[in-house]
């Protein structure tokens, strides 16, 4: 797979030898803070789709569902490894936060300064700190990457990367659960006329399951939720990520788009940057999860910021 990408994006991505890291091809500026991220295979694009100028430096991918291994995360220190410092995008799972502990105190001893940020924006789960880390991972991915590119110090990167991270909120659904491959049976059943509400990008079962409704029923649940932890006035500005899990058609996501917008538009909320497609998936699961980045200047700047990478369509102005 990934011999694959970097063949189809010679011009934007490459990969180190005997390992499972994508790098940025084009040339960096020396001293710049470099931004790695990474973690199981199966939803791609991500991670190695968001490798390019002004996004990620690096992407190591490990086997389908599973953290990368150590050495490629070591091989990707030393290849992006700079005195301007290495920025970490984990998301929030014991296996990945284990991985770029690690990471850190090797980085410390090369003499790497290194920062990390750990993105947590699923809110089907209640409790903050056990959030897991989904589809808005992009967005910190962009804003981090942005900044880095700009030439921004790694304090000033992480703190910005941090503020989009607490401004991001998402909550996805199943119509069909995942197969991991060499897996003879789905990870959990589901019959025909039911949705797992809530679910993970790893196969997980969802918080709860229920009769499949409307469309325009599932995106008012799922906004409410997001509502309900996300601060939203009149006015106020976000960016709208309906993503697709894997299996499911463009129009679906387009039908639950514009229910999205106009649920917003009734609260006043204005969308400032919208992205439909898949951007971070879970195989074969069919279903859609819902972000919303709540933005303020500096951070429409830094999402608009010209980046060139397989998996980022940079909107027009």
């Amino acid at each position: 797979m990934l011999q694959g990408m970097v063949k189809a994006h010679p011009q934007l991505i490459s990969l180190l030898p005997k390992t499972q890291v994508v790098v940025r091809t084009q040339a960096k500026e020396k001293g710049k803070v470099a931004v790695i991220s990474g973690g199981g295979s199966g939803h791609e694009p991500a991670h190695a789709g968001f490798v390019g100028k002004g996004l990620l430096d690096a992407a190591i991918a490990g086997s389908v569902f599973a953290a990368p291994s150590f050495n490629d995360v070591l091989a990707a220190l030393k290849h992006c490894g700079n005195p301007g410092g290495v920025l970490f995008v984990v998301k929030n799972y014991t296996g990945d936060r284990m991985l770029f502990d690690m990471a850190t105190e090797e980085a410390s001893s090369m003499g790497i300064p290194t920062r990390q940020i750990v993105v947590a924006d699923d809110v089907a789960i209640a409790e903050v700190s056990k959030r897991r880390g989904v589809a808005g991972t992009i967005f910190v991915h962009k804003i981090a990457g942005a900044a880095a590119e700009m030439g921004k110090s790694l304090d000033e990167v992480h703190a910005l990367a941090e503020r989009a991270s607490i401004s991001i909120r998402s909550m996805g659904i199943a119509l069909t659960p995942c197969t991991i491959p060499g897996n003879p049976k789905p990870n959990f059943d589901l019959a025909e006329d039911e949705i797992e509400f809530g679910i993970g990008i790893h196969g997980e079962a969802g918080i709860r399951r229920e009769k499949i409704r409307p469309v325009r029923h599932l995106v008012e649940k799922i906004l409410s939720h997001i509502f309900s932890d996300l601060p939203l006035e009149a006015c106020d500005e976000v960016v709208v990520l309906v993503n697709g899990m894997g299996a499911t058609p463009i129009m679906e996501l387009y039908i639950a788009f514009q229910n999205v917008v106009e649920m917003l538009a009734s609260k006043k909320i204005t969308v400032y940057r919208s992205f439909v497609g898949e951007f971070m998936t879970s195989l074969d699961m069919a279903g859609f999860s819902i972000t919303l980045f709540k933005v303020d200047e500096e951070l429409k700047t830094l999402l608009d910021y010209p980046c060139h990478a397989p998996a980022w369509i940079q909107p027009f102005s």
